[in-house]
């Protein structure tokens, strides 16, 4: 089976690897699709912090059983998405269902090879059936379920002011599912075509282009409160730090992104906000049904937010392209 490696940061090689026999709980997975990621980006650049090279990357994927054990419920044919953050089930925080911080996470494409293949074995706990949506939808659940959770964990209410910063995809999950819960959404990024794009297409109710005047802008949005919830979808320090200055008194920040550096802000401006400080990280299977739901129902424009496509052979000699931003990507799935 073709399978695309990358070996080193900037060096990406395809091979023929031999087609892997399931466990008697795994399910064998013909891949369909996959959504590229900015993890999978970060891995290529080598900004990724939880990884060790050779990696097969590729963790939004979407696919077709081969082979399922009967306990599974599912038969040679289904369509499936991936659940792709293999977690133990018995660490405290599986035990308190917060799957998505296993303390002994394995997430496929990360902590070990993932989707970037013809045929992939995976524990059946984590396939699940993709009724009711497209392959092309299936593998877009994953990253918006990251935006869904991140919503959740912020409890976002209707009638709430929110900032999204950082409207990468992460970013536009993010803003999509606090406007499906009724809140007010005003997108913060350097580049006017993501920005250009949240308003078209994704129904924000403002949008700010960072530079100059952009805290000025954002106070007279909000006259002078600033916001009820800040999300940072950014992945850059400098950007999560000052991020802080946003927040509403009361207000709640979730930092989605990560990075491998350390953050600070000023105690005193956080005190005196009384401001909440979450961190988000992957999704629950309650954020991938709600993602599934909202696809069903036509709640969120996936081929909009699909803007390229390339065939899994191509990958070693087109997934640089991506990082392009003349490019326009918002959301590129390979098609295996």
């Amino acid at each position: 089976m073709l399978t695309v490696i990358c070996e080193t940061p900037g060096t990406l090689s395809a091979h023929e690897r031999t087609k892997p026999v399931p466990r008697d709980n795994e399910v064998l997975l013909r891949v369909k699709r996959v959504g590229v990621c900015g993890t999978d980006l970060h891995i290529f650049t080598g900004n990724q912090p939880y990884l060790a090279y050779p990696r097969v990357m590729g963790h939004e994927l979407s696919g077709l059983v081969e082979q399922a054990p009967l306990s599974s419920g599912l038969v040679a044919g289904d369509p499936v998405y991936v659940m792709p953050y293999l977690s133990c089930g018995q660490c405290i925080a599986c035990r308190r269902g917060k799957t998505n911080c296993c303390a002994h996470i394995q997430v496929l494409g990360v902590h070990r090879d993932g989707a970037f293949t013809e045929y992939l074995s995976v524990p059946a706990q984590f396939v699940h059936k993709a009724e009711g949506i497209t392959l092309d939808q299936a593998a877009m659940v994953e990253f918006l379920a990251i935006g869904a959770h991140a919503v959740r964990r912020a409890d976002v209410k209707a009638g709430e002011r929110i900032l999204v910063v950082g409207a990468g995809p992460i970013g536009m999950a993010a803003l999509t599912f606090a406007r499906l819960r009724g809140a007010t959404v005003t997108a913060l990024d350097t580049r006017a075509d993501r920005l250009d794009f949240c308003a078209k297409q994704l129904g924000v109710a403002a949008t700010v282009q960072i530079g100059e005047n952009d805290k000025a802008q954002l106070s007279a949005l909000t006259d002078g409160e600033f916001f009820d919830v800040v999300f940072d979808a950014t992945g850059n320090s400098k950007a999560m730090e000052r991020g802080f200055e946003f927040i509403a008194h009361g207000g709640r920040y979730v930092l989605v992104s990560i990075v491998s550096d350390t953050i600070a802000f000023s105690d005193p401006e956080f005190h005196k906000r009384e401001a909440t400080l979450l961190g988000s990280r992957n999704a629950t299977a309650e954020d991938f049904e709600t993602v599934v739901e909202a696809l069903r129902a036509g709640r969120i424009p996936d081929q909009a937010l699909n803007t390229h496509r390339l065939a899994l052979a191509d990958v070693p000699s087109r997934f640089a392209d991506l990082l392009d931003p003349a490019g326009g990507v918002v959301k590129a799935i390979v098609e295996c």
